[in-house]
């Protein structure tokens, strides 16, 4: 199988603004393809309706921006097909008392009923199954799960997963599909500074083999494409100073959650 070919992201005066106020505005930042995107905000800044506008989820009221050759707002629909999201809250939220394997079985299921073409549809059954089996190998590779590693093997319930492997699990989930651009919220909630590493080593290797990566946290890594909800601004590298000297904290903007729907900003 090919490695995917990631999509540039560029944005301008980005804005998104529902019947609560602004969620975020004025975000402008150009990524190469295959970059490693850091959202970065404090929680309720308008961080995940960022990346979900960014995946063709929700729709911007202002501003614009092009993934890939699609423009946003407009073409939201073709952004949605070759765009993934992972451990986004109320959006991707795994079942508790299914299986890991009953996940994977599940993804590669609907991936293959919703996913393909109708030529592979048509296709032998063996040949089917084995293509859907290189699918989640493929994926949970990438994502750095070992099912066999877990207490119980892929008979392992979500409910019994760490907080990472469960992160990780998402994550190839959305690899399944073969995404072009991986969006995944909350990377560094509630995991120590080692496990936050791992995640980010992650997320760059998925970023250094072709898929572009949007991750929502509360202190980018150094190297990534750094975009606020908190500061208008362009991407800047990450300051290694910054954080010590409380600069990020005095330029806080009050931004409340401007769909409801969505259950979170």
């Amino acid at each position: 199988m090919d490695g995917p070919h990631g999509l540039g992201v560029t944005t301008r005066a980005f804005g998104l603004k529902g019947p609560r106020g602004w969620a975020f505005r004025e975000v402008s930042f150009d990524a190469e393809p295959g970059s490693l995107i850091a959202v970065e905000g404090a929680s309720g800044s308008g961080r995940t309706c960022l990346l979900l506008a960014l995946t063709g989820r929700m729709r911007a009221t202002e501003g614009s921006a092009t993934v890939g050759e699609w423009h946003l707002p407009k073409q939201a629909t073709a952004v949605r097909r070759v765009s993934a999201l992972a451990h986004v809250p109320g959006v991707t939220d795994l079942d508790p008392a299914l299986t890991v394997g009953e996940h994977l079985r599940e993804r590669a299921l609907l991936e293959h009923r919703f996913g393909g073409s109708l030529r592979g549809l048509l296709r032998p059954r063996a040949e089917r199954t084995a293509e859907a089996k290189l699918r989640v190998d493929s994926a949970l590779t990438a994502a750095g799960l070992d099912p066999e590693a877990l207490p119980k093997g892929s008979r392992t319930a979500v409910r019994d997963l760490e907080r990472l492997e469960a992160l990780r699990l998402s994550v190839a989930l959305a690899l399944i599909g073969g995404p072009r651009l991986l969006g995944v919220d909350d990377t560094d909630l509630k995991l120590s500074d080692a496990e936050r590493g791992e995640v980010w080593a992650l997320l760059r290797s998925l970023a250094d083999a072709g898929t572009t990566v949007v991750a929502v946290c509360s202190e980018a890594p150094e190297g990534a494409v750094t975009v606020s909800t908190t500061v208008s601004t362009l991407p800047r590298e990450q300051d290694p100073g910054e954080k010590e000297s409380g600069e990020k904290e005095t330029r806080e903007k009050e931004t409340v959650d401007a769909l409801p729907e969505t259950g979170r900003a």
